[in-house]
């Protein structure tokens, strides 16, 4: 069988299957937040339905709670039964699921079909963390997960601005831009294959393979313990921003859909030259870097009198975010056995979603009892000391080698 690990005559984002891996991740984004825009016209809507005000406002995040409980699962399947059927049938779960709130009766039923869709999207993420493992390595990996959040980021701002408009035509219009979601699966299906399968006769592994006796798991863990945390820090933006922004004066519904949109464009911008500072600077530097950047954001936000001020520290936040992320892809993917990416990929994706699912739950309390000031200065005050044990880590790395 012929390697799926090849030569890199051409720059990675030429790459087919690398297009269609992006194609992929742009849909993490569309799932939650597309609807977001229909919020008050579905409580309008389904006014009749006594609980319209909670089930509306749980139509975001409930995509989340079905990836976090499901991601790790759908790892194992995708190690068992192969990455390229997951991707398949997560693309076309999701496009069902996603549309069908164009048509269901009630809003207990599109409630159901947005728990359906964040099995999709376990689905989908988990066979495409693994595929960029399998597929390639080195600059390659790094350059294609700085590419991954930055179409996230990209599509996300995308899908949110057709969403908006179409939400003023009619709030079950958005629930259509899911099927956008179809015409990815050809190209995925003509360039999506599975990897060889690492043989176990003999003993024999991949090259650059670790045995299941290497620290992987204890490493993996302490991952995705952080990269947990940095979204739940992350998530204050577009749980808490709009509260922020009304408590002080602005016009909230437009100062949020800007500052959001700042966000999106400076971590899609960023994310584009993550190869390039992460081989300039190691791992160590890149985490440093954003979380330094992060912390900035954060203590521009509590400090900042102006929107210029304002915009500023969204971008900041956005930048260190888009920084930071793609090294948690690319750091399990070198962590883990070639045939544990899946079950890597999906704790990933899990640990994802459960630090966005913690962040309201813990940011509210703190604003309640302390308000925005001290839940700013906490998190730029944690963030500080996130980015002195990146560069220490680093330092200290760099004195071992010598």
């Amino acid at each position: 069988m012929e390697a799926v690990l090849v030569s890199r005559q051409i720059p990675v984002w030429q790459d087919r299957r690398a297009i269609a891996l992006l194609m992929a991740a742009s849909l993490t984004t569309m799932a939650n937040a597309t609807i977001a825009p229909a919020l008050p016209g579905l409580e309008r809507l389904f006014a009749n339905d006594p609980n319209a005000a909670l089930l509306t406002r749980l139509l975001v995040p409930a995509p989340s709670l079905s990836v976090a409980v499901l991601a790790p699962l759908a790892g194992l399947a995708a190690d068992r039964f192969g990455r390229r059927r997951l991707l398949l049938v997560g693309v076309i779960l999701f496009v069902l699921s996603g549309c069908a709130g164009l048509v269901l009766p009630d809003l207990p039923a599109i409630f159901a079909s947005r728990l359906v869709l964040g099995v999709a999207v376990a689905l989908i993420m988990t066979a495409q963390t693994a595929l960029i493992g399998d597929y390639f390595t080195g600059d390659d990996r790094n350059a294609l997960t700085g590419l991954q959040i930055s179409a996230r980021n990209l599509g996300g701002l995308v899908f949110i601005l057709t969403a908006g408009w179409a939400a003023t035509l009619s709030p079950r219009l958005p629930f259509a831009i899911y099927g956008l979601a179809a015409a990815f699966l050809p190209l995925m299906w003509l360039v999506i294959t599975d990897p060889p399968r690492p043989s176990s006769a003999g003993g024999a592994q991949p090259a650059g393979d670790r045995g299941d006796d290497s620290p992987w798991r204890l490493s993996l863990a302490l991952l995705v313990l952080l990269q947990g945390t940095t979204n739940m820090i992350f998530f204050i933006m577009p749980t808490q921003l709009s509260f922020f922004l009304d408590a002080r004066g602005h016009d909230s519904a437009i100062m949020t859909g800007a500052a959001l949109g700042v966000l999106m464009l400076s971590g899609g911008g960023f994310a584009l030259l993550y190869s390039r500072i992460q081989r300039a600077v190691g791992y160590a530097g890149i985490f440093a870097l954003g979380y330094g950047a992060m912390a900035l954001g954060f203590l521009l936000l509590l400090i900042a009198a102006t929107t210029p001020a304002i915009f500023a520290a969204v971008a900041a936040i956005g930048a260190g975010y888009a920084l930071v992320s793609p090294s948690f892809v690319a750091l399990a993917l070198t962590l883990a056995p070639t045939r544990k990416r899946g079950l890597a990929g999906g704790i990933l994706t899990a640990s994802i979603f459960i630090g966005q699912f913690c962040s309201p739950l813990l940011s509210t309390p703190v604003i309640a009892g302390f308000g925005y000031a001290n839940l700013f200065g906490i998190t730029s005050a944690l963030l500080t000391i996130m980015t002195v044990t990146a560069a220490l880590t680093g330092a200290a790395d760099r004195l071992r080698r010598r």
